[in-house]
């Protein structure tokens, strides 16, 4: 195996919940799964094909779920193979969001595949993107739990994974507010809100993609165990409260997606409202302006009319002008029109 590759490799052995050995060879893999006291995790962090494939053939995977694990733009699923079930989830993150391109999703989504063996598991995942530290510190926290086999490590990591869901959620929840405080504002940018809304609405769509299918995902592995053990078991609370947690993940999901769709509808109807405050202001303005129009049109004509040549009638068209000006004003003002 190339050195280079070696850092892309953890391994861990845990005998009745504490950690026996760690960063063993990979050969050694299959030996240890033979115990039965034995409890085996292996990391791989971008692995070759061929890598995969032999230990594939060491393991006995399945060769459609190896593709599976190496392909791009699979589905969150869990499928339940002859000897073991492979699972495919997706690790979410909010990176920065990029100033040249405001409207570029800042959604990162990171594949996890997991070959769910009867006394190990196996992961296969990205360089960058999730934190799987974050899911050995789940294990250790719960180090109690692995004494009851495989299925704690399945817990660890699809809570992991659930809880990096809701940290996006919740983010994407504060910036919606955020937007709507911006919505509001009289002095804000319509093209701002614009903006910003159509980013949130396309991580959302590329979210629920990765949160709504964890349903069908957790759902299939409990059923599994269930098949698989044939009587309760000590993590049946644990994974109900997972599938609890998945289904409150995909709720605020579909709320938030109802919202910014609100946000987007009020831009459109207060754009309205402003727009005919607008007309009505000119409106009001120009039928104003049209009073010394009139009034300066009829006394310019070259006829006699009353006060004609004299002072009087300079007065008058003054007077007049000003009168008819500023009842106009007061109508349109009680109207709220100007």
């Amino acid at each position: 195996m190339p050195e280079a590759f070696e850092d892309c490799v953890t391994t861990r052995l845990w005998r009745h919940g504490e950690l026996a050995a760690e960063g063993f060879a990979l050969s050694d893999v299959s030996e240890h799964l033979a115990e039965d006291d034995a409890l085996v995790w292996v990391d791989l962090c971008r692995p070759d094909h061929e890598l995969l494939r032999k230990l594939a053939v060491e393991l006995d995977l399945d060769t459609h779920a190896v593709e599976d694990a190496i392909l791009l733009h699979e589905r969150p699923k869990a499928t339940l193979h002859a000897s073991h079930t492979f699972l495919t989830v997706y690790g979410t993150a909010l990176r920065e969001a990029d100033l040249d391109d405001p409207r570029h999703s800042r959604l990162e989504l990171t594949r996890i595949s997991a070959f769910v063996l009867p006394r190990g598991i196996v992961t296969v995942h990205g360089q960058t993107g999730f934190d799987m530290a974050a899911v050995e510190r789940r294990w250790e926290e719960d180090h109690e739990l692995l004494q009851y086999g495989v299925g704690a490590l399945v817990h660890g990591l699809l809570d992991s994974i659930v809880d990096g869901h809701f940290e996006t959620i919740q983010q994407l929840d504060q910036m919606i507010e955020g937007l709507e405080d911006v919505l509001f504002d009289e002095h804000g940018s319509s093209r701002q809100v614009q903006t910003r809304t159509y980013r949130i609405r396309k991580e959302l769509v590329e979210l629920r993609r990765a949160v709504l299918p964890m349903r069908e995902v957790v759902n299939a592995v409990m059923r599994h165990r269930t098949e698989a053990t044939h009587h309760r078991s000590e993590l049946d609370g644990y994974f109900a409260d997972l599938y609890d947690h998945v289904l409150r993940a995909s709720e605020w999901t579909e709320s938030l997606r109802d919202m910014v769709t609100t946000v987007f509808e009020t831009n459109l109807s207060l754009q309205d409202a402003r727009l005919n405050t607008v007309m009505k202001k000119l409106t009001g303005w120009a039928a104003i302006i049209a009073v010394p129009t009139a009034v300066t049109g009829w006394f310019g004509m070259n006829v006699p009319y009353p006060g004609f040549g004299s002072a009087t009638g300079v007065v008058a068209s003054a007077g007049i002008i000003l009168g008819l000006g500023l009842l106009l004003f007061v109508l349109f003002k009680r109207k709220d029109w100007i």
